[in-house]
Protein backbone atom coordinates (compact mmCIF):
# COMPACT_ATOMS: atom_id res chain seq x y z
CA UNK A 1 0.00 0.00 0.00
CA UNK A 2 1.66 3.23 -1.00
CA UNK A 3 1.49 6.51 1.08
CA UNK A 4 1.13 9.54 -1.40
CA UNK A 5 3.38 12.98 -0.38
CA UNK A 6 3.33 15.14 -3.87
CA UNK A 7 5.80 13.01 -5.49
CA UNK A 8 7.23 11.23 -2.93
CA UNK A 9 5.69 7.97 -2.12
CA UNK A 10 5.86 5.06 0.50
CA UNK A 11 4.98 1.47 0.08
CA UNK A 12 5.08 -0.36 3.68
CA UNK A 13 6.39 -4.06 4.02
CA UNK A 14 8.00 -6.68 5.84
CA UNK A 15 11.52 -6.30 6.48
CA UNK A 16 13.57 -9.71 5.86
CA UNK A 17 17.19 -8.37 5.58
CA UNK A 18 18.64 -5.45 7.14
CA UNK A 19 20.30 -2.43 5.75
CA UNK A 20 19.56 1.17 3.16
CA UNK A 21 19.81 0.89 -0.49
CA UNK A 22 19.70 3.47 -2.99
CA UNK A 23 19.73 2.84 -6.58
CA UNK A 24 16.94 2.98 -9.89
CA UNK A 25 14.24 0.89 -9.97
CA UNK A 26 14.58 -2.57 -12.39
CA UNK A 27 10.76 -4.15 -12.64
CA UNK A 28 10.52 -7.78 -13.62
CA UNK A 29 7.14 -9.50 -13.83
CA UNK A 30 8.69 -13.27 -14.71
CA UNK A 31 6.10 -15.48 -14.18
CA UNK A 32 6.07 -19.36 -14.48
CA UNK A 33 4.30 -19.51 -17.84
CA UNK A 34 3.48 -22.63 -19.94
CA UNK A 35 5.54 -23.44 -22.41
CA UNK A 36 5.01 -24.15 -26.52
CA UNK A 37 3.22 -27.13 -26.71
CA UNK A 38 3.49 -29.69 -30.42
CA UNK A 39 2.62 -33.55 -31.12
CA UNK A 40 5.37 -35.69 -31.67
CA UNK A 41 5.31 -38.87 -33.81
CA UNK A 42 5.61 -42.05 -31.99
CA UNK A 43 9.34 -42.76 -33.70
CA UNK A 44 10.05 -39.09 -31.92
CA UNK A 45 9.00 -40.25 -28.10
CA UNK A 46 12.71 -41.35 -27.45
CA UNK A 47 14.37 -38.59 -28.03
CA UNK A 48 11.94 -36.35 -25.94
CA UNK A 49 12.64 -38.27 -23.21
CA UNK A 50 16.63 -37.81 -23.64
CA UNK A 51 16.10 -34.18 -24.10
CA UNK A 52 13.99 -34.21 -20.63
CA UNK A 53 16.89 -36.86 -19.33
CA UNK A 54 19.34 -33.69 -20.56
CA UNK A 55 17.37 -30.76 -19.02
CA UNK A 56 17.51 -32.48 -16.02
CA UNK A 57 21.03 -33.25 -15.68
CA UNK A 58 21.94 -29.59 -16.68
CA UNK A 59 19.70 -28.28 -14.05
CA UNK A 60 21.20 -30.66 -11.39
CA UNK A 61 24.97 -29.50 -11.86
CA UNK A 62 23.35 -25.78 -12.28
CA UNK A 63 22.43 -26.26 -8.62
CA UNK A 64 25.66 -27.86 -7.50
CA UNK A 65 27.02 -24.87 -8.87
CA UNK A 66 24.83 -23.05 -7.25
CA UNK A 67 25.22 -24.32 -3.59
CA UNK A 68 28.59 -23.98 -4.06
CA UNK A 69 28.84 -20.23 -4.77
CA UNK A 70 26.35 -19.32 -2.43
CA UNK A 71 28.41 -21.20 0.59
CA UNK A 72 31.81 -19.48 -0.84
CA UNK A 73 30.12 -16.05 -0.91
CA UNK A 74 27.69 -16.35 2.38
CA UNK A 75 30.63 -18.27 4.28
CA UNK A 76 28.18 -21.07 5.88
CA UNK A 77 26.14 -23.34 4.23
CA UNK A 78 23.24 -21.44 3.01
CA UNK A 79 23.90 -22.85 -0.55
CA UNK A 80 22.17 -26.50 1.21
CA UNK A 81 18.72 -24.49 -0.12
CA UNK A 82 19.69 -25.53 -3.25
CA UNK A 83 20.49 -29.05 -1.76
CA UNK A 84 16.69 -29.34 -1.04
CA UNK A 85 16.09 -28.38 -4.87
CA UNK A 86 17.97 -31.10 -6.02
CA UNK A 87 15.70 -33.39 -4.27
CA UNK A 88 12.89 -32.72 -6.65
CA UNK A 89 14.31 -33.67 -9.42
CA UNK A 90 16.40 -36.16 -7.59
CA UNK A 91 12.70 -38.54 -7.00
CA UNK A 92 13.05 -41.30 -9.84
CA UNK A 93 8.97 -41.13 -9.79
CA UNK A 94 9.14 -37.53 -11.16
CA UNK A 95 11.13 -38.27 -14.17
CA UNK A 96 9.04 -41.33 -14.89
CA UNK A 97 5.61 -39.33 -14.47
CA UNK A 98 6.70 -37.17 -17.21
CA UNK A 99 7.94 -39.67 -19.72
CA UNK A 100 4.65 -41.66 -19.15
CA UNK A 101 3.03 -38.49 -20.11
CA UNK A 102 5.39 -37.85 -23.30
CA UNK A 103 3.96 -41.23 -24.18
CA UNK A 104 0.32 -40.74 -23.33
CA UNK A 105 0.03 -37.12 -24.61
CA UNK A 106 2.45 -37.82 -27.94
CA UNK A 107 3.41 -34.20 -26.71
CA UNK A 108 6.90 -31.91 -26.69
CA UNK A 109 8.87 -33.31 -23.19
CA UNK A 110 9.07 -29.44 -21.86
CA UNK A 111 4.94 -29.41 -22.08
CA UNK A 112 4.73 -32.27 -20.40
CA UNK A 113 7.00 -31.76 -17.53
CA UNK A 114 5.14 -28.44 -17.31
CA UNK A 115 2.01 -30.28 -17.52
CA UNK A 116 3.11 -32.65 -14.18
CA UNK A 117 4.48 -30.07 -12.52
CA UNK A 118 1.20 -28.47 -12.12
CA UNK A 119 -0.71 -31.07 -10.75
CA UNK A 120 2.23 -30.98 -8.34
CA UNK A 121 2.19 -27.46 -7.67
CA UNK A 122 -1.73 -27.59 -7.26
CA UNK A 123 -1.42 -30.47 -4.32
CA UNK A 124 0.90 -28.30 -2.82
CA UNK A 125 -1.19 -25.45 -2.64
CA UNK A 126 -4.05 -27.38 -1.05
CA UNK A 127 -1.89 -28.28 1.89
CA UNK A 128 -3.80 -26.35 4.98
CA UNK A 129 0.33 -25.90 6.42
CA UNK A 130 1.19 -21.92 5.26
CA UNK A 131 4.63 -23.06 5.77
CA UNK A 132 4.40 -25.72 3.87
CA UNK A 133 2.62 -24.01 0.92
CA UNK A 134 5.41 -21.74 1.01
CA UNK A 135 7.82 -24.27 -0.32
CA UNK A 136 5.75 -23.58 -3.92
CA UNK A 137 8.06 -20.88 -4.77
CA UNK A 138 10.96 -23.44 -4.61
CA UNK A 139 9.25 -25.95 -6.63
CA UNK A 140 8.55 -23.73 -9.20
CA UNK A 141 12.46 -22.29 -9.24
CA UNK A 142 13.18 -26.00 -9.70
CA UNK A 143 10.53 -26.25 -12.83
CA UNK A 144 11.39 -22.83 -14.37
CA UNK A 145 14.72 -23.82 -14.52
CA UNK A 146 14.96 -26.75 -15.79
CA UNK A 147 12.04 -25.42 -18.80
CA UNK A 148 14.92 -23.02 -19.62
CA UNK A 149 17.02 -25.74 -19.98
CA UNK A 150 15.14 -27.19 -22.68
CA UNK A 151 16.65 -24.14 -25.03
CA UNK A 152 19.41 -22.27 -23.95
CA UNK A 153 17.93 -19.15 -25.82
CA UNK A 154 15.02 -18.69 -23.00
CA UNK A 155 17.73 -17.78 -20.12
CA UNK A 156 16.23 -14.02 -19.11
CA UNK A 157 18.95 -11.26 -19.13
CA UNK A 158 19.55 -8.97 -16.36
CA UNK A 159 20.42 -5.16 -16.45
CA UNK A 160 23.96 -4.20 -16.65
CA UNK A 161 23.52 -1.16 -14.20
CA UNK A 162 22.96 -1.11 -10.65
CA UNK A 163 19.59 -1.32 -9.29
CA UNK A 164 16.91 -2.00 -6.97
CA UNK A 165 14.71 -4.99 -8.15
CA UNK A 166 11.30 -4.68 -7.75
CA UNK A 167 9.36 -8.56 -8.17
CA UNK A 168 5.61 -10.37 -7.77
CA UNK A 169 8.64 -12.98 -6.12
CA UNK A 170 11.93 -14.13 -6.21
CA UNK A 171 12.75 -17.80 -6.25
CA UNK A 172 16.09 -18.96 -4.52
CA UNK A 173 17.81 -19.17 -7.92
CA UNK A 174 17.22 -16.00 -9.01
CA UNK A 175 18.61 -14.58 -5.29
CA UNK A 176 21.46 -16.85 -5.56
CA UNK A 177 21.90 -16.05 -9.45
CA UNK A 178 21.92 -12.10 -9.84
CA UNK A 179 25.48 -10.34 -10.16
CA UNK A 180 26.19 -8.83 -6.47
CA UNK A 181 27.76 -5.65 -7.83
CA UNK A 182 24.54 -4.77 -10.10
CA UNK A 183 21.86 -6.10 -7.44
CA UNK A 184 22.08 -3.44 -4.50
CA UNK A 185 18.73 -4.78 -2.76
CA UNK A 186 15.23 -5.94 -3.67
CA UNK A 187 11.88 -5.65 -2.65
CA UNK A 188 8.61 -8.10 -3.26
CA UNK A 189 4.89 -8.35 -3.79
CA UNK A 190 4.60 -11.47 -2.08
CA UNK A 191 6.80 -13.74 0.39
CA UNK A 192 7.35 -14.19 4.09
CA UNK A 193 10.57 -13.51 6.63
CA UNK A 194 10.67 -17.52 6.19
CA UNK A 195 11.01 -17.78 2.53
CA UNK A 196 14.40 -19.67 1.40
CA UNK A 197 14.79 -16.15 -0.93
CA UNK A 198 14.32 -14.16 2.48
CA UNK A 199 17.59 -16.48 4.21
CA UNK A 200 19.67 -16.53 1.14
CA UNK A 201 19.30 -12.29 1.09
CA UNK A 202 20.28 -12.18 5.01
CA UNK A 203 23.18 -14.67 4.09
CA UNK A 204 23.75 -12.63 1.42
CA UNK A 205 23.56 -9.25 3.33
CA UNK A 206 21.12 -7.38 0.05
CA UNK A 207 18.64 -5.26 2.32
CA UNK A 208 15.32 -6.55 1.48
CA UNK A 209 11.96 -5.84 2.07
CA UNK A 210 9.06 -8.74 1.03
CA UNK A 211 4.70 -8.06 1.28
CA UNK A 212 4.40 -4.64 -0.62
CA UNK A 213 1.24 -5.36 -2.38
CA UNK A 214 0.33 -4.30 -5.79
CA UNK A 215 3.95 -2.55 -6.12
CA UNK A 216 4.38 -4.10 -9.32
CA UNK A 217 2.22 -2.70 -11.16
CA UNK A 218 2.31 0.78 -9.40
CA UNK A 219 6.21 1.59 -10.02
CA UNK A 220 7.76 3.01 -12.69
CA UNK A 221 11.26 1.41 -14.09
CA UNK A 222 14.58 3.66 -13.57
CA UNK A 223 12.13 6.06 -10.95
CA UNK A 224 15.06 6.61 -7.88
CA UNK A 225 14.10 4.40 -4.88
CA UNK A 226 15.48 3.24 -1.41
CA UNK A 227 15.10 0.18 0.16
CA UNK A 228 14.51 0.75 4.37
CA UNK A 229 15.36 -3.17 5.75
CA UNK A 230 15.04 -2.02 8.80
CA UNK A 231 11.27 -0.74 9.06
CA UNK A 232 10.05 -2.30 5.81
CA UNK A 233 9.72 1.45 3.89
CA UNK A 234 10.31 1.23 0.14
CA UNK A 235 10.48 4.98 -1.17
CA UNK A 236 10.40 5.81 -4.39
CA UNK A 237 11.15 9.32 -6.05
CA UNK A 238 12.60 10.29 -2.49
CA UNK A 239 12.48 13.83 -2.09
CA UNK A 240 15.92 15.82 -1.39
CA UNK A 241 15.02 15.82 2.88
CA UNK A 242 14.30 12.13 2.50
CA UNK A 243 17.41 11.08 0.36
CA UNK A 244 19.82 13.12 3.36
CA UNK A 245 17.94 11.91 5.95
CA UNK A 246 18.80 7.85 4.74
CA UNK A 247 22.33 8.62 4.08
CA UNK A 248 23.23 9.87 7.43
CA UNK A 249 21.09 7.08 8.42
CA UNK A 250 23.41 4.18 6.42
CA UNK A 251 26.37 5.94 7.63
CA UNK A 252 25.53 5.71 11.36
CA UNK A 253 24.24 2.09 10.64
CA UNK A 254 27.80 1.55 9.26
CA UNK A 255 29.96 3.36 12.13
CA UNK A 256 27.19 1.19 14.42
CA UNK A 257 28.30 -1.93 13.05
CA UNK A 258 32.25 -0.97 13.21
CA UNK A 259 31.88 -0.10 17.32
CA UNK A 260 29.68 -3.52 17.77
CA UNK A 261 32.62 -5.57 16.65
CA UNK A 262 34.57 -3.92 19.17
CA UNK A 263 32.40 -5.47 21.97
CA UNK A 264 32.32 -9.14 20.92
CA UNK A 265 34.44 -10.45 23.71
CA UNK A 266 32.71 -8.37 26.12
CA UNK A 267 30.29 -10.04 28.30
CA UNK A 268 26.43 -9.15 28.51
CA UNK A 269 26.63 -8.31 32.24
CA UNK A 270 24.37 -5.38 33.32
CA UNK A 271 26.71 -2.06 34.17
CA UNK A 272 25.35 -2.75 37.99
CA UNK A 273 26.95 -6.28 37.44
CA UNK A 274 23.74 -8.76 36.64
CA UNK A 275 25.15 -11.43 33.98
CA UNK A 276 21.89 -12.48 31.34
CA UNK A 277 22.90 -15.37 29.42
CA UNK A 278 22.99 -14.72 25.57
CA UNK A 279 22.36 -17.24 23.46
CA UNK A 280 21.17 -18.05 19.87
CA UNK A 281 18.55 -19.54 18.06
CA UNK A 282 19.32 -21.65 15.08
CA UNK A 283 18.11 -24.50 13.35
CA UNK A 284 21.28 -25.52 10.91
CA UNK A 285 24.23 -26.73 12.39
CA UNK A 286 26.14 -24.88 10.08
CA UNK A 287 24.78 -21.98 11.69
CA UNK A 288 27.15 -22.57 14.29
CA UNK A 289 29.65 -20.56 12.25
CA UNK A 290 27.55 -17.75 13.15
CA UNK A 291 27.52 -18.11 17.10
CA UNK A 292 30.30 -18.56 17.61
CA UNK A 293 31.61 -15.70 15.35
CA UNK A 294 29.36 -13.50 17.40
CA UNK A 295 30.19 -14.87 20.70
CA UNK A 296 27.37 -16.11 21.95
CA UNK A 297 27.12 -18.21 24.93
CA UNK A 298 26.03 -21.29 23.29
CA UNK A 299 22.66 -21.92 21.81
CA UNK A 300 19.21 -21.42 23.59
CA UNK A 301 17.41 -22.84 20.70
CA UNK A 302 18.34 -25.48 18.40
CA UNK A 303 15.06 -26.15 16.06
CA UNK A 304 14.45 -29.49 14.60
CA UNK A 305 11.42 -29.68 12.68
CA UNK A 306 13.24 -28.74 9.22
CA UNK A 307 15.95 -31.53 9.94
CA UNK A 308 13.40 -33.69 10.70
CA UNK A 309 10.32 -33.24 8.49
CA UNK A 310 11.54 -31.73 5.83
CA UNK A 311 14.97 -33.85 5.06
CA UNK A 312 12.94 -35.87 1.91
CA UNK A 313 12.72 -39.22 4.13
CA UNK A 314 12.38 -39.66 8.55
CA UNK A 315 16.25 -39.49 9.74
CA UNK A 316 16.60 -42.64 12.05
CA UNK A 317 18.02 -42.31 15.12
CA UNK A 318 21.68 -42.41 13.82
CA UNK A 319 21.08 -39.86 11.48
CA UNK A 320 19.71 -37.56 14.23
CA UNK A 321 22.62 -38.56 16.83
CA UNK A 322 24.97 -37.73 14.22
CA UNK A 323 23.36 -34.28 14.63
CA UNK A 324 22.97 -33.62 17.73
CA UNK A 325 26.39 -34.80 18.49
CA UNK A 326 28.25 -31.87 15.82
CA UNK A 327 25.95 -29.51 17.84
CA UNK A 328 27.17 -30.60 20.93
CA UNK A 329 31.34 -31.17 20.07
CA UNK A 330 31.04 -27.39 18.31
CA UNK A 331 29.38 -25.63 21.76
CA UNK A 332 31.95 -27.65 23.88
CA UNK A 333 31.21 -26.69 27.27
CA UNK A 334 28.95 -23.86 26.30
CA UNK A 335 25.13 -25.59 27.03
CA UNK A 336 23.16 -26.19 23.55
CA UNK A 337 19.58 -27.18 24.23
CA UNK A 338 17.68 -29.27 21.50
CA UNK A 339 13.81 -28.33 21.12
CA UNK A 340 11.99 -31.82 20.28
CA UNK A 341 9.74 -31.42 17.76
CA UNK A 342 7.19 -29.01 17.36
CA UNK A 343 4.94 -29.29 14.69
CA UNK A 344 1.85 -28.18 13.74
CA UNK A 345 -0.02 -24.56 13.26
CA UNK A 346 2.19 -22.68 11.53
CA UNK A 347 4.91 -24.66 11.45
CA UNK A 348 5.50 -28.08 9.61
CA UNK A 349 2.97 -30.58 10.32
CA UNK A 350 4.24 -34.15 11.16
CA UNK A 351 2.15 -36.06 8.61
CA UNK A 352 -0.15 -35.71 5.76
CA UNK A 353 -4.03 -35.68 7.19
CA UNK A 354 -6.63 -36.73 5.70
CA UNK A 355 -8.21 -33.70 5.89
CA UNK A 356 -7.53 -29.62 7.55
CA UNK A 357 -7.97 -29.59 10.84
CA UNK A 358 -10.76 -26.96 12.13
CA UNK A 359 -8.41 -24.69 14.01
CA UNK A 360 -4.51 -26.00 13.30
CA UNK A 361 -3.08 -23.22 16.10
CA UNK A 362 -5.53 -25.18 18.52
CA UNK A 363 -5.20 -28.44 17.29
CA UNK A 364 -2.25 -31.41 16.67
CA UNK A 365 0.55 -29.57 18.02
CA UNK A 366 3.69 -29.35 19.65
CA UNK A 367 4.35 -31.97 22.72
CA UNK A 368 0.83 -33.46 21.54
CA UNK A 369 2.32 -35.20 18.40
CA UNK A 370 5.16 -36.41 19.93
CA UNK A 371 3.20 -38.21 22.93
CA UNK A 372 1.21 -39.59 20.64
CA UNK A 373 3.62 -40.99 18.60
CA UNK A 374 5.73 -42.18 21.40
CA UNK A 375 8.53 -44.08 19.03
CA UNK A 376 9.11 -41.79 16.91
CA UNK A 377 9.63 -39.64 20.16
CA UNK A 378 11.67 -41.82 21.76
CA UNK A 379 14.00 -42.11 18.98
CA UNK A 380 14.85 -38.30 19.21
CA UNK A 381 15.06 -38.65 22.64
CA UNK A 382 17.76 -41.73 22.74
CA UNK A 383 19.29 -39.33 20.02
CA UNK A 384 19.74 -36.38 22.59
CA UNK A 385 20.82 -38.52 25.25
CA UNK A 386 23.61 -40.09 22.75
CA UNK A 387 24.78 -37.04 21.95
CA UNK A 388 24.47 -35.66 24.92
CA UNK A 389 28.04 -37.60 26.24
CA UNK A 390 30.20 -35.43 23.37
CA UNK A 391 29.18 -32.24 25.48
CA UNK A 392 26.53 -29.72 26.83
CA UNK A 393 23.09 -30.84 25.55
CA UNK A 394 20.11 -29.56 26.98
CA UNK A 395 16.58 -30.34 25.62
CA UNK A 396 13.48 -28.72 26.28
CA UNK A 397 9.23 -29.79 25.30
CA UNK A 398 7.04 -27.22 23.09
CA UNK A 399 3.58 -26.41 23.71
CA UNK A 400 3.52 -27.63 27.29
CA UNK A 401 -0.07 -26.75 28.61
CA UNK A 402 0.22 -28.28 32.30
CA UNK A 403 2.09 -30.83 34.40
CA UNK A 404 1.13 -34.16 33.49
CA UNK A 405 2.41 -33.68 29.97
CA UNK A 406 6.11 -32.88 31.73
CA UNK A 407 5.60 -36.00 33.55
CA UNK A 408 4.90 -37.58 30.81
CA UNK A 409 7.56 -36.86 28.83
CA UNK A 410 10.17 -37.27 31.95
CA UNK A 411 8.49 -40.89 32.13
CA UNK A 412 9.46 -41.35 28.59
CA UNK A 413 13.23 -39.50 29.11
CA UNK A 414 14.00 -41.95 32.02
CA UNK A 415 12.92 -45.11 30.00
CA UNK A 416 15.28 -43.93 27.37
CA UNK A 417 18.29 -44.23 29.81
CA UNK A 418 17.09 -47.28 30.79
CA UNK A 419 17.42 -48.36 27.68
CA UNK A 420 20.79 -46.70 26.84
CA UNK A 421 21.73 -48.37 30.30
CA UNK A 422 21.15 -51.62 29.47
CA UNK A 423 22.87 -51.01 26.25
CA UNK A 424 26.11 -49.60 27.48
CA UNK A 425 25.74 -46.75 25.73
CA UNK A 426 26.72 -43.08 27.48
CA UNK A 427 24.87 -40.27 27.90
CA UNK A 428 24.69 -37.43 30.28
CA UNK A 429 22.12 -38.58 33.10
CA UNK A 430 22.54 -34.79 34.50
CA UNK A 431 21.66 -33.12 31.06
CA UNK A 432 18.87 -30.26 31.64
CA UNK A 433 15.67 -30.85 30.66
CA UNK A 434 13.17 -27.54 30.36
CA UNK A 435 9.47 -26.87 29.48
CA UNK A 436 8.48 -24.16 27.18
CA UNK A 437 5.94 -21.45 28.43
CA UNK A 438 4.14 -20.78 25.84
CA UNK A 439 0.32 -21.06 26.66
CA UNK A 440 -1.45 -19.13 29.30
CA UNK A 441 -2.46 -22.65 31.47
CA UNK A 442 1.21 -23.32 31.69
CA UNK A 443 1.82 -19.79 32.93
CA UNK A 444 -1.09 -20.53 35.81
CA UNK A 445 0.53 -24.10 37.08
CA UNK A 446 4.28 -22.78 36.36
CA UNK A 447 5.01 -23.21 40.40
CA UNK A 448 4.12 -26.82 39.57
CA UNK A 449 5.62 -27.42 36.52
CA UNK A 450 8.92 -25.54 38.09
CA UNK A 451 9.07 -28.60 40.47
CA UNK A 452 9.48 -30.93 37.20
CA UNK A 453 12.10 -29.11 35.35
CA UNK A 454 15.84 -27.58 35.39
CA UNK A 455 14.57 -24.81 33.50
CA UNK A 456 11.79 -22.40 31.74
CA UNK A 457 12.19 -21.20 28.01
CA UNK A 458 9.66 -18.50 27.35
CA UNK A 459 8.34 -18.74 23.31
CA UNK A 460 6.89 -15.59 22.86
CA UNK A 461 5.74 -15.59 19.79
CA UNK A 462 3.00 -18.36 21.25
CA UNK A 463 2.32 -17.29 24.53
CA UNK A 464 1.13 -13.31 22.84
CA UNK A 465 -0.88 -15.48 20.40
CA UNK A 466 -3.01 -17.27 22.77
CA UNK A 467 -2.83 -14.61 25.32
CA UNK A 468 -4.09 -12.11 23.44
CA UNK A 469 -6.44 -14.26 20.87
CA UNK A 470 -4.62 -12.97 17.67
CA UNK A 471 -3.63 -15.22 14.72
CA UNK A 472 0.42 -13.98 14.20
CA UNK A 473 -0.03 -14.07 10.63
CA UNK A 474 -3.07 -12.73 9.91
CA UNK A 475 -2.67 -9.62 8.52
CA UNK A 476 -6.07 -7.95 9.34
CA UNK A 477 -5.25 -8.85 13.11
CA UNK A 478 -1.34 -8.12 13.57
CA UNK A 479 -1.92 -5.04 14.75
CA UNK A 480 -3.44 -6.26 17.79
CA UNK A 481 -0.61 -8.38 18.46
CA UNK A 482 1.26 -6.23 21.50
CA UNK A 483 4.36 -8.25 22.58
CA UNK A 484 4.23 -5.26 25.57
CA UNK A 485 0.26 -5.96 26.22
CA UNK A 486 -0.28 -5.91 30.16
CA UNK A 487 -1.41 -9.28 30.40
CA UNK A 488 1.90 -11.14 28.67
CA UNK A 489 4.19 -8.72 30.57
CA UNK A 490 2.64 -10.16 33.94
CA UNK A 491 2.85 -13.70 32.64
CA UNK A 492 6.03 -13.33 32.46
CA UNK A 493 6.48 -12.05 35.70
CA UNK A 494 4.68 -14.77 36.99
CA UNK A 495 6.93 -17.30 35.31
CA UNK A 496 10.00 -15.69 36.63
CA UNK A 497 8.84 -15.41 40.51
CA UNK A 498 7.69 -19.04 40.15
CA UNK A 499 11.08 -20.52 38.50
CA UNK A 500 12.95 -18.10 41.00
CA UNK A 501 11.00 -19.69 43.98
CA UNK A 502 12.76 -23.20 43.39
CA UNK A 503 15.80 -21.93 42.30
CA UNK A 504 15.77 -23.18 38.25
CA UNK A 505 16.44 -20.13 35.26
CA UNK A 506 13.86 -19.07 33.20
CA UNK A 507 15.02 -17.58 29.39
CA UNK A 508 13.03 -16.15 26.57
CA UNK A 509 13.76 -17.60 22.82
CA UNK A 510 10.64 -15.88 20.62
CA UNK A 511 10.95 -12.73 18.90
CA UNK A 512 10.35 -10.47 21.90
CA UNK A 513 13.90 -11.37 22.94
CA UNK A 514 15.40 -9.41 20.16
CA UNK A 515 13.44 -6.46 20.88
CA UNK A 516 15.61 -3.46 21.81
CA UNK A 517 12.74 -1.28 22.66
CA UNK A 518 11.76 -3.70 25.32
CA UNK A 519 15.14 -5.06 26.65
CA UNK A 520 14.98 -3.34 30.07
CA UNK A 521 11.33 -4.74 30.29
CA UNK A 522 12.63 -8.21 30.19
CA UNK A 523 16.02 -7.87 32.18
CA UNK A 524 13.78 -5.82 35.04
CA UNK A 525 10.73 -9.29 34.71
CA UNK A 526 13.83 -11.18 35.96
CA UNK A 527 14.72 -13.36 33.20
CA UNK A 528 18.43 -15.10 32.89
CA UNK A 529 18.35 -15.66 29.43
CA UNK A 530 17.74 -14.55 26.27
CA UNK A 531 18.12 -16.75 23.33
CA UNK A 532 18.13 -14.80 19.56
CA UNK A 533 19.04 -14.83 16.19
CA UNK A 534 22.94 -15.14 15.69
CA UNK A 535 23.10 -11.96 14.20
CA UNK A 536 21.50 -10.07 16.55
CA UNK A 537 23.62 -11.13 19.27
CA UNK A 538 25.96 -7.99 19.29
CA UNK A 539 22.94 -5.48 19.30
CA UNK A 540 21.33 -6.71 22.47
CA UNK A 541 24.68 -7.70 24.07
CA UNK A 542 25.52 -4.11 23.80
CA UNK A 543 22.10 -3.09 24.78
CA UNK A 544 22.75 -5.32 27.96
CA UNK A 545 25.80 -3.65 28.54
CA UNK A 546 24.16 -0.34 28.84
CA UNK A 547 21.46 -1.08 31.30
CA UNK A 548 20.88 -1.06 35.05
CA UNK A 549 19.51 -4.16 36.32
CA UNK A 550 18.28 -1.98 39.51
CA UNK A 551 16.74 0.88 37.31
CA UNK A 552 14.69 -1.68 35.07
CA UNK A 553 13.52 -3.60 38.01
CA UNK A 554 12.23 -0.63 38.98
CA UNK A 555 10.90 -0.35 35.83
CA UNK A 556 9.11 -3.30 35.13
CA UNK A 557 7.36 -2.24 38.61
CA UNK A 558 5.84 0.64 37.06
CA UNK A 559 5.04 -1.74 33.54
CA UNK A 560 3.18 -4.44 35.84
CA UNK A 561 0.86 -1.05 37.19
CA UNK A 562 -0.31 0.14 33.86
CA UNK A 563 -3.30 -0.70 31.86
CA UNK A 564 -2.17 -0.60 28.28
CA UNK A 565 -0.10 -2.14 25.83
CA UNK A 566 1.24 1.74 24.38
CA UNK A 567 2.00 2.78 28.28
CA UNK A 568 4.19 -0.26 28.75
CA UNK A 569 6.00 -0.02 25.44
CA UNK A 570 7.00 3.64 25.86
CA UNK A 571 8.06 3.51 29.19
CA UNK A 572 10.54 0.76 28.08
CA UNK A 573 11.07 2.41 25.11
CA UNK A 574 11.51 5.53 26.37
CA UNK A 575 14.45 3.71 28.57
CA UNK A 576 15.92 2.05 25.98
CA UNK A 577 16.43 5.29 23.85
CA UNK A 578 18.19 6.86 27.34
CA UNK A 579 20.50 4.00 27.74
CA UNK A 580 21.25 3.23 23.57
CA UNK A 581 20.00 5.52 21.58
CA UNK A 582 21.90 4.40 18.28
CA UNK A 583 20.38 0.82 18.38
CA UNK A 584 16.72 1.68 18.36
CA UNK A 585 16.77 5.44 16.13
CA UNK A 586 14.99 3.37 12.94
CA UNK A 587 12.38 3.20 15.48
CA UNK A 588 11.56 6.76 15.59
Amino acid sequence: MAKRNPKERVFYGTPVSRGIAFGPIHVSARGFSAPDVYEIPEEGIEREKERLATAFDITRKQLTSLKTKIDEVAGGDEGLVFEAHGMVLADPSLQAKVERAIEDRRQNAEFCFYAVMQTVLEAVRRIVDPYLRERTIDIEDVSQRVLRNFEASQEVIDPDHQHLLVAYELTPSDTASMDRSKLLGFVTEDGSVNSHTAILARALGIPAIVGLGKAVVEITALAPAIIDGYSGKFIVDPSRKTTEHYRLLANRKREQREALEELRDQESTTKDGRHITLSANIEFTHELDLVQDNRAEGVGLFRTEFFLLEAGRTPTENDQTKTYTELARRTGSQPAIIRTLDSGGDKLSAEPLTEPEPNPFLGWRGIRVSLDRPDFFKEQLRAILRASAHGKLGMMFPFISGVSEIRQCQALVKECMNELDLEGSEYDANLEVGAMIEIPSAVLVADEIAQEVDFFSIGTNDLIQYTVAVDRINNRVAKLYRSSHPSVVRMIKMTTDASSRVGIWTGICGEMAADLSLTPLLVGLGVDELSVGPREVAPVRKALMSLDFSECKALAGEALAMPTSAEIYELSHAAARAAYPDLIEEDE
